[in-house]
């Protein structure tokens, strides 16, 4: 078994976390597992039958313990696609995760340390251009997502189905989404984890081009808000900013945005 304690907001933390409508919402998880919603799931499932105790600081989850299926790149896309047309209904999925995310970014001033850096101009140019591209991925087809699919949540494995974790981010969102944040830390490409997703996702939900879309858009500003946020804490040591791109805590955050620059340039 797996004992995991969710702690309540106490006064002065923040506001989005007791937003049921927030990918921050803190109980999410909680009534996920309580409510059974995933144990039947198609694609993606829940670890299984949970207990769910609740008390005045806090909720306390006792659930299954998922072994490690060493699930490849292509079989998570896949079951990602499976997943997003799942008749799921609960009072408090989440909504608009990567809109609010850029939110938090922008109450933080934006990318200011990538703009001492190479990719600075880059940086610039879809700082400027991400309302109009978070306005496109609002005119996708909106399906169900996980919202946190790194290889390290995608677990176990049964039958044809992937046994996920941590569901406190599930909500909906534009299609190819959740495909893009996977796609951040997965060993493939993003065009046969694209060609993996829309065999599992249901026939007419999305054409290709609006899969690559939501896929690209998320994680191209899922990488620059990774890297910002890595670069700013080496920013505060002493010494050069480009002597620590190497450090461990930096470098796989830049790994992925020099991985990323084809799809930023389709973006450009």
């Amino acid at each position: 078994m797996v004992v995991k304690r969710l702690a309540a907001p106490a006064p002065g933390d923040p506001a989005e976390l007791t937003d049921p409508h927030s990918f921050a919402w803190w109980r999410r998880d909680a009534d996920v597992q309580a409510a059974g919603l995933l144990d039947s799931t198609r694609g993606l499932r829940g670890p299984g039958p949970s207990a769910v105790d609740e008390d005045a600081d806090g909720i306390t989850i006792f659930q299954p313990w998922v072994e490690d299926a060493a699930n490849n790149g292509l079989v998570i896309a896949r079951c990602l696609g499976t997943f997003a047309t799942e008749p799921v209904e609960h009072l408090h999925l989440a909504r608009n995760q990567l809109r609010d995310r850029m939110r938090r970014v922008a109450h933080n001033g934006g990318w200011p340390t990538l703009a001492r850096t190479t990719v600075a101009d880059v940086a610039d140019r879809l700082w400027q251009r991400r309302g109009d591209l978070l306005d496109q991925l609002d005119t996708l087809p909106q399906v169900l997502q996980h919202g946190d699919p790194t290889p390290a949540n995608m677990l176990g494995r049964s039958g044809d189905d992937v046994v996920a974790i941590d569901w406190g981010t599930l909500g909906t969102g534009p299609v190819g989404a959740d495909l893009g944040y996977f796609s951040l830390s997965a060993r493939e490409a993003l065009a046969p984890l694209v060609d993996a997703h829309l065999l599992g996702l249901a026939r007419g939900t999305a054409t290709r081009e609006q899969v690559e879309t939501g896929a690209r858009v998320t994680a191209v500003f899922t990488a620059f808000n990774c890297a910002e946020w890595a670069l700013a804490r080496a920013a505060a040591g002493e010494g050069a900013l480009a002597a620590k791109f190497r450090h461990p805590a930096v470098a796989p955050y830049l790994r992925s945005l020099q991985r990323l620059f084809p799809e930023i340039e389709k973006l450009l």
